[in-house]
């Protein structure tokens, strides 16, 4: 199995034990698409990992890679400013990453970016918020796939 494989599906388990209340499309869902409305509890979308350009190094051959999942987050409408309700989520989700910064030894550290707020806007419905950030995980391996 490819390392990228196996820290994609470790971060989707991962997310799903840290908010268990939330709709979670990952990777392994059938077609991973938004659905054309955000669940009432509120939306993580799980997108698939996107690998730069390793450092190699060539004796033995090691690929030192820079692992970026994406993220998205949603809230509904919420009696709570819909900005607590995103930042709430995001910790709910760096939390656990914060506690095992190598992801029980598969990766070397693994870390968030800043939580980037945009506006959902819906024909004919309320304007939703919804945020942004990626899980980076730095990890080596003899193998480049």
């Amino acid at each position: 199995m490819a390392k990228s494989f196996e820290v994609d599906q470790a971060v989707s388990n991962l997310i799903r034990l840290a908010v268990p209340d939330y709709l979670i499309i990952s990777l392994d869902d059938d077609g991973g698409d938004r659905p054309r409305r955000i669940d009432p509890r509120g939306t993580v979308w799980l997108r698939d990992g996107e690998l730069a350009e390793p450092d190699i190094d060539l004796s033995p051959p090691t690929y030192h890679y820079t692992h970026r999942i994406p993220v998205e987050i949603a809230a509904y409408t919420s009696s709570e400013p819909l900005r607590l309700v995103l930042d709430r989520m995001a910790t709910m989700i760096a939390t656990p990453i914060k506690a095992d910064r190598f992801l029980g030894g598969l990766v070397n550290y693994i870390d968030v970016t800043a939580l980037d707020l945009v506006n959902i806007n819906v024909a004919g419905g309320q304007t939703q918020k919804g945020g942004m950030f990626d899980i980076v995980a730095t990890y080596s391996t003899e193998n480049p796939l």
